[in-house]
């Protein structure tokens, strides 16, 4: 029950209840201690220097916080870090005890009262920035956001109780006795700790050992290089400085016009202790029931904001109405939005870092650059009120022009933050840094000549057909020059480009080629002096047909067929009938044996005839062993576009070597196949391996036709064609900037396919509990066999359409938003190291907007942070009775999860499934339907 209060209320989930507690003690020992020594310092101080002297202390907190993170940085790299807080936790303790034996002695002096609000100013900083270390060592980003809010509770409740507790000892007991229980509380926490470090910290993965000793190096330098190499660390360092001159110059007002008002010691204390109190107190509801809310919805830079924008206000409303009120409201904004919102941002914002870099850098945040804006803060005030002798009030102003900078810094920190988890991400899962993008061919006249000139066959091939849709006249003597090449390929392309130039050019040339043995460059010669010369089409036949050699008069015959493709008197004229079937004839005759290439131009002739009576021919050539016929038969029979020849091709879909060929011969079919594809997806007929490329036929038109179709694609029930659509959407998009994809559409497809997600993920819950009541029976009999083995290929099979739905889910992100971000952040969340898959989950986190968030991060983190596959903690779910999963997935799924759950209604052989499985025997898939039948009368034996 407590389990279940803690997880609703705070997100803690089992395995961190302990050590959160813990935690949680611990900074509120810390927060506890300093709300006790500070009102105390700060009111001995004030009463005895006044409030003129706070600048100086300022300025002293800064020098003697540089040495101090000097000596400290070399004992962290010395020794662990462990060793070094309990080290400052003794000393801490000791120096308090001291204070009390002086405030009890009355040994204070104007010097020790410096010390000693040194040394507050410097336990404030040290001791909380070890805990906040410590707490990103034990918990990894995904945890932190959602625990953070809950151990920060425990710094606001030690706030409040400090605060109040200081707030009633001192009126009664007076400040020493106050100092001295401060210094006894420290002392609780080095057990404390040591029981975090055994719990959680010597039980570091190996990865992250490693990941510490690969990385050793990067620490050799000094905190401040640290800092300057990473812009995600500098904006972050001036942040927190701006942040800290900003509280000291608010802190200084509320002194100086709180002083004024109370001149009694103890009175002022209490004043202090109260209020710092009461600030805790908004702190710690704000902690309880917004801070995570609020950085789920906003994020971490926009939480970020909350702070500075809050405080801006307050100065505005300190302008118009300059009194103490005021500034208790602006301290109240500073003290309560500080401790819970922006800390727990600030802190999650440096989760990106490494390890071993964000300790020493943190370090030097918080102490040192926290340290030096004191100083700064104190010079400012120094030349203000001693120099120009200014009223207190005109640091209102100052305040103001320092926020400007501060919310600035924030918008700069957001990219940062972002390219830091990218960083993280790659680092993690090793993806090679090389840009994937693809350089351009540099395409000047000078380098194309020199290629042309110079180039080797596969570059000069590459060119021109790179610049043949440009019209380069400059280019027209080194193409000509071409036709003289050895190479017969780039004589054939050159030919090609000759089309961009005046009719005729080169013609006595290119007539020259006609007479060279090779199949494609006779062709390609033959259709130039056609279509680009002063021949006419009847001289040109009469020349050409009756050619002796088989080169000329086969392709002669090709542009015949051509040119009668819509031109029936030429075809008469000419016998192109009569011509085909003595080709026919003759190459299947046993002495018809021919090249491979005449064949091939015989099939394509066929095809751009429509003589339809030699299309059994083509249809014959399509189980032909050699390849090179078979591609020629593929692209005649999508020349023809003839019905029967659809299913054909689309299984040579199947086959890689003729993929692009049998995607170009459906193409030819026209807008039309795209119905017929449909259909065929619908009646779930086709092979597996042969649906998943149907998307790449439709992506094929790359038209916006193409992306309505695809569009259509991802709501199939298969998640095999899902996938693949989504991957053509993603091709067409990448190809065609003009092409419009409904972002309102898409996202209704991911909370679809998210849909799909959970339905898979609860029913292999529900299978995977039938499975279990197997567990460690040494007794099964053969049908319980069956039925185990039933259900374990169904378990598998969920396995598979859990991991394709997920990859889906981030293909249709990758349409949304930047798909490089998309493609790295998938590939951490699928990573095995889990480092990886926590930044990749944060990353997105902060990447998708509200409404997908809602929706994705219970699935996701699902699939990232549970150990157990299927916990139920995360997504919340229910296991089903075997009856109602099963209904499920023979109503939702794909032939393939349709034929498995049928097999295992036949191994149950409860009857009570007939009604379920009877709608079946109407499928229109065959397999589906010969299975149903054969359930059916399995279990209407059994009835009988």
């Amino acid at each position: 029950m407590l389990k279940q209060v803690l997880h609703k209320t705070f997100g803690l989930r089992d395995g961190e209840i302990h050590i959160s507690f813990l935690m949680q003690l611990y900074v509120f020992l810390i927060i506890t201690v300093l709300l006790i020594v500070k009102p105390t310092v700060n009111a001995l101080f004030l009463s005895r220097l006044g409030a003129e002297h706070l600048p100086y202390g300022y300025i002293l907190v800064a020098g003697i916080a540089v040495i101090t993170s000097y000596f400290y940085n070399k004992a962290l790299r010395k020794f662990s870090i462990l060793n070094v807080t309990i080290i400052s936790l003794i000393s801490f303790s000791l120096s308090f005890i001291l204070l009390s034996v002086f405030i009890q002695f009355a040994l204070l002096n104007d010097v020790l009262l410096y010390i000693y609000y040194l040394g507050v100013s410097l336990f404030a900083v040290i001791a909380t920035s070890q805990f906040w270390i410590l707490a990103n060592m034990v918990y990894n980003s995904r945890e932190a956001k959602r625990i953070f809010g809950f151990i920060g509770a425990g710094a606001i409740a030690g706030g409040i109780f400090g605060g109040y507790l200081t707030s009633i000892i001192a009126s009664n007991f007076g400040n020493k006795t106050v100092v001295l229980l401060a210094g006894l509380l420290i002392l609780l926490c080095i057990p404390i700790l040591k029981k975090i470090w055994k719990l959680r910290i010597r039980k570091m993965n190996i990865y992250v050992r490693k990941q510490r000793k690969a990385n050793k190096t990067d620490v050799e330098d000094s905190s401040i290089i640290l800092i300057s190499k990473s812009k995600h660390l500098t904006y972050l360092a001036f942040i927190t400085g701006i942040g800290v001159v900003v509280a000291k110059l608010v802190d200084f007002q509320f002194s100086d016009f709180a002083y004024k008002a109370i001149s009694d010691p103890d009175e002022l204390a209490t004043f202090f202790g109260f209020w710092f109190s009461t600030f805790n107190v908004i702190a710690l509801v704000l902690q309880l029931f917004l801070t995570n809310r609020i950085l789920s919805k906003l994020g971490v830079s926009s939480t970020l904001l909350i702070l500075p924008l809050g405080i801006a206000l307050g100065c505005l409303l300190f302008l118009t109405f300059p009194e103490l009120w005021v500034l208790v409201i602006i301290k109240g904004i500073d003290g309560s939005f500080k401790q819970s919102l922006n800390k727990a941002a600030v802190e999650l914002s440096i989760l990106p870092i490494p390890l071993l870099i964000k300790n020493q850098a943190k370090s030097f945040i918080d102490v040192v650059v926290d340290s030096i804006a004191t100083g700064i803060s104190g010079f400012m005030l120094l030349f203000l009120i001693r120099r120009l002798e200014l009223s207190s009030s005109y640091i209102t102003v100052i305040v103001l022009l320092f926020v400007f900078v501060w919310i600035i810094l924030i918008y700069r920190l957001r990219e940062a933050y972002y390219e830091s988890f990218r960083e993280n991400i790659q680092r993690n899962i090793s993806v090679d840094s090389k840009s994937k993008k693809k350089q351009k061919n540099d395409t000047t006249i000078s380098v194309a000549l020199d290629i042309l000139n110079n180039g080797n066959e596969e570059d000069i091939i590459a060119l021109l057909k790179h610049i043949s849709s440009y019209k380069l006249r400059n280019l027209k003597p080194n193409v000509i020059h071409l036709l003289d090449h050895d190479s017969h390929d780039v004589k054939n392309e050159a030919i090609k480009h000759l089309y961009d130039y005046d009719k005729g050019t080169a013609i006595e040339k290119v007539q020259q080629l006609v007479y060279i043995k090779n199949d494609a460059l006779v062709l390609t010669a033959l259709e130039y002096i056609l279509n680009h010369s002063s021949l006419s089409e009847e001289h040109f036949f009469n020349k050409y047909l009756d050619n002796q050699s088989d080169y000329i008069a086969n392709a002669a015959l090709l542009c015949l067929a051509k040119e009668a493709s819509n031109n029936q008197h030429i075809a008469n004229r000419f016998q192109l009938e009569t011509r085909i079937q003595n080709r026919v004839r003759y190459l299947n005759s046993p002495e018809g044996f021919s090249r491979k290439e005449a064949v091939g131009e015989l099939l394509i002739t066929i095809a751009y005839s429509g003589i339809e009576k030699y299309y059994p021919f083509i249809s014959v050539h399509l189980n032909n062993r050699n390849p090179f016929i078979v591609a020629k038969a593929i692209k005649a029979a999508g020349l023809t576009s003839h019905q029967k020849y659809i299913l054909p091709l689309l299984e040579y879909i199947d086959d890689a070597e003729q993929r692009k060929n049998a995607i170009k011969a459906l193409k030819e079919f026209g807008p039309q196949i795209i119905d017929t594809i449909l259909e065929l997806e619908k009646n779930e007929t086709l092979k597996d391996n042969i649906k998943q490329h149907l998307p790449r036929v439709i992506e094929a038109f790359k038209t916006q036709d193409a992306v309505k179709v695809l569009f259509r694609l991802m709501r199939s029930r298969d998640i095999i064609i899902r996938l693949e659509a989504v991957k053509s959407l993603i091709k067409l998009k990448n190809n065609n900037s003009a092409l419009d994809f409904n972002k309102r559409l898409l996202k209704s497809l991911i909370f679809k396919e998210s849909k799909y997600y959970k339905t898979t993920v609860n029913a292999m819950l529900s299978v995977r509990y039938n499975i279990e009541q197997y567990k460690d029976n040494d007794a099964l009999t053969d049908k319980d066999t069956e039925i185990l083995l039933a259900r374990q290929s169904i378990e598998e099979l969920l396995k598979q359409q859990q991991h394709q739905s997920l990859k889906c889910i981030f293909k249709l992100l990758s349409l949304l938003y930047y798909e490089d971000d998309i493609e790295v952040t998938y590939a951490g969340v699928i990573s095995d190291v889990k480092e990886a898959r926590v930044n990749a989950l944060e990353f997105l986190d902060n990447l998708i907007q509200n409404d997908l968030k809602r929706r994705l991060f219970p699935l996701i983190e699902h699939f990232v942070i549970d150990e157990d596959a299927y916990d139920t903690s995360v997504l919340k779910l229910k296991r089903l009775p075997e009856k109602a999963y099963i209904n499920i997935l023979l109503k939702s799924r794909g032939k393939k999860i349709k034929l498995e759950v049928l097999n295992l209604i036949k191994q149950l052989e409860d009857v009570s499934y007939l009604p379920i499985v009877l709608p079946y025997k109407k499928h229109r898939n065959k397999e589906v339907k010969f299975f149903a039948y054969d359930t059916i009368n399995s279990l209407q034996e059994l009835q009988a």
